[in-house]
């Protein structure tokens, strides 16, 4: 007896009788493993973190999952990822290209729209695989204000106020629905972005391991946050997190 994907997990383009590609779906769940991201936008600004752990000798100034596309836009990624700086480096010509062509800085939804169609491309060519990442897209558009957009390897994109990805995101996701408000200020989703992480992480500890930027509405500019302001936020993190619930 052979197992439902045989056959039809040998090639991308082969649907199998129940309607499923079964390399897209390996690809979804390389994302699934893959470390936390997540992204949240306030009327502030938005804020990416991403859980990832350094080695001893490691820079901690280097990351391999939090990326910087233009000035007014970043992203985080979950998966592998090579497949993330590969997309990132297609997402900075095209912000180059728009400001080169109009002199103006592309919409964030422009360019999740675009890695969206790289990705569905990769899911019905033979001889390729799709890639094994999702990005989340951020950052403070001219007319839209801040905003953020969620890619993944089907070619699928979407606009959310508040997401996250990777291991452990169906908690973190449901931690996000019940503590998320739109009325919250950016310093307030830097915490809640701590909380999230450390919801999941086998490091209740230390901020070693937490990355986060933010891109205000006023700037327009993307900043990574340094180890000590992380530390000040994540101890506002704890502190919110051992206060006794309000009856």
């Amino acid at each position: 007896m052979f197992a439902p994907s045989a056959g039809y997990d040998r090639a991308i383009t082969i649907f199998s009788p129940d309607g499923r590609l079964y390399q897209v779906e390996y690809a979804l769940e390389t994302v699934r493993r893959g470390s936390l991201a997540i992204g949240i936008r306030t009327d502030e600004g938005v804020v990416l973190a991403v859980e990832e752990k350094t080695r001893k000798l490691q820079n901690p100034e280097s990351t391999m999952k939090m990326f910087q596309i233009d000035d007014h836009v970043g992203a985080v990624g979950a998966g592998y990822a090579p497949d993330a700086r590969i997309q990132v480096d297609n997402a900075r010509v095209m912000a180059q290209s728009n400001r080169l062509v109009y002199d103006e800085p592309i919409d964030i939804e422009t360019i999740a729209k675009r890695i969206a169609d790289l990705n569905q491309q990769y899911t019905q060519y033979a001889g390729v695989r799709p890639f094994g990442v999702s990005l989340i897209i951020a950052g403070v558009d001219e007319n839209n204000g801040a905003v953020v957009f969620l890619t993944d390897p089907t070619g699928a994109y979407q606009g959310f106020d508040a997401i996250a990805i990777g291991a452990g995101s169906d908690q973190v996701n449901d931690y996000l629905e019940k503590n998320y408000s739109k009325d919250m200020t950016l310093k307030d989703a830097i915490v809640l972005a701590i909380e999230c992480i450390y919801l999941v992480s086998e490091d209740k500890q230390g901020t070693s391991h937490i990355k986060i930027a933010v891109i205000d509405t006023k700037t327009k500019k993307m900043r990574r946050l340094a180890e000590q302001e992380i530390l000040e936020y994540a101890e506002k993190a704890k502190a919110r997190s051992e206060k006794p619930p309000s009856k």
